[in-house]
């Protein structure tokens, strides 16, 4: 029999917190030793010369430890998926082409991941549908809250579209073999693909003009997803292009050019490889797991490490995906193994941080320790790229939130059995 230990999140409430004595990285500007003070989930002040003020409801001595942004993965499917062996916990896809739905409306609130990855500093993540190739629109949430609501900080970041694939190979399952495709019949396929999502585009602009315009007597019949690509197709939402060859992120950028979109290419295996194109035209990448096998046999070993320093190097902003949900607690370490492979490190704190928050259009409200905005924080005793270490508290929206989860029980329980005799 399986039995789920849920852990409550902790219960929205407002509050005076105090962060005192710790060194503040506030990603926006150079660090200090001082105090944050947050009041009602926003940061009320910051600075070396701050004091917590009287009525502090939590004070946290932070001498000694360091106070950093809540980190922001990216790219995840946190609270669409739980057991990617399990079909009834598995709710990131739907059939057929679907660019109105939203993320956050799939999401499980007490799913046992969302602990797990807050606990190693993680207080907000991007949780992206996929399917397709118009997958639907991908939301960003807190992680932690008792609902959806709770969770929310915006519904819709972005239309994901999930680029097709030029094959010469293809499952055949009425033979159940494999069949070999001309170039010719595959790039054919593949044209014919792409053309198609240009009618998209343009069956959304007449749409969207239609109704904009229809007269008191005129009726135009609502269609959802349209109107979702109608947003994208006027520039109100980036397009999020999950795309990895370097001809497929090639043929997005081309694609976004000729249809005046504004494009994040998102996974970019090959983004690497396209530096001069994407710095030179200044589009986004948030890259998928940076711990990975090289895409081809003949490339080098340390392609994947060292992609994100070539791609920060040539101007293209970056952020940092997981584009999982089990593994989205190891989010620091992608970014420390692209430091160990020639990325900054102040830019790759960067891209986990306010980067991210810029790409996705919520550098207004996360990403960097400022008056005014979310406070989302987190508190440590060193480098949060190093493994060792140990993340001492997560504020979310202003909440000293608790930090046990499925591993840290765990833990307890075994290193409290009996010895053996």
């Amino acid at each position: 029999m399986l039995v789920l230990a849920l852990t409550a999140p902790a219960v929205p409430a407002a509050q005076t917190l105090a962060i005192e004595g710790g060194t503040v990285h506030p990603v926006s500007g150079a660090s200090y030793t001082g105090t944050v003070v947050v009041r009602e989930g926003m940061i009320e002040a910051a600075g070396p010369d701050v004091a917590a003020p009287r009525d502090v409801e939590v004070l946290i001595d932070a001498r000694g430890l360091h106070v950093y942004p809540g980190l922001f993965n990216a790219w995840t499917t946190i609270g669409l998926v739980e057991i990617d062996s399990v079909p009834a916990t598995l709710d990131q896809a739907e059939l057929g082409d679907t660019p109105h739905v939203l993320a956050v409306e799939g999401v499980h609130p007490a799913s046992e991941i969302i602990p797990v990855t807050r606990e190693n500093g993680t207080t907000h993540v991007l949780t992206a549908p996929s399917g397709g190739p118009w997958a639907g629109q991908a939301s960003v949430i807190l992680l932690d809250g008792w609902t959806v609501e709770e969770m929310e900080v915006e519904k819709t970041v972005g239309v994901v579209l999930e680029w097709p694939s030029l094959e010469t190979r293809e499952f055949d399952f009425s033979t159940f073999s494999v069949r070999e495709k001309k170039f010719s019949e595959a790039k054919r396929d593949y044209d014919r693909t792409v053309d198609e999502l240009g009618d998209w585009i343009e069956a959304a602009r007449q749409y969207d003009h239609a109704r904009s315009n229809a007269g008191s007597g005129t009726a135009v019949e609502q269609d959802h997803a349209l109107e979702a690509v109608a947003r994208a197709a006027r520039g109100e939402l980036p397009l999020l292009v999950v795309a990895d060859r370097a001809r497929a992120i090639r043929d997005a950028v081309a694609f976004a050019e000729e249809h005046g979109l504004r494009l994040v290419v998102a996974s970019g295996r090959d983004a690497a490889k396209e530096t001069d194109l994407l710095g030179g035209k200044k589009v986004p990448v948030i890259l998928n797991s940076v711990q990975a096998l090289p895409v081809e046999e003949d490339d080098p070993y340390d392609g994947p490490f060292a992609a994100p320093g070539e791609l920060h190097r040539a101007g293209v902003p970056i952020a940092f995906g997981t584009f999982d949900a089990s593994n989205a607690r190891a989010l620091p370490y992608e970014a420390a193994t692209a430091v160990a492979f020639g990325l900054d490190a102040e830019a790759a704190l960067r891209a986990l941080t306010l980067g991210a928050a810029e790409i996705l259009g919520l550098d207004d409200r996360l990403g960097s320790i400022d008056v005014g905005k979310w406070a989302n924080l987190i508190v440590t005793d060193g480098d949060p790229l190093e493994v060792r270490t140990a993340v001492r508290h997560v504020i979310v929206r202003g909440r000293d939130v608790d930090l046990s989860n499925r591993h840290s029980r765990s833990y307890e329980l075994y290193r409290g059995r009996p010895a053996p005799p």
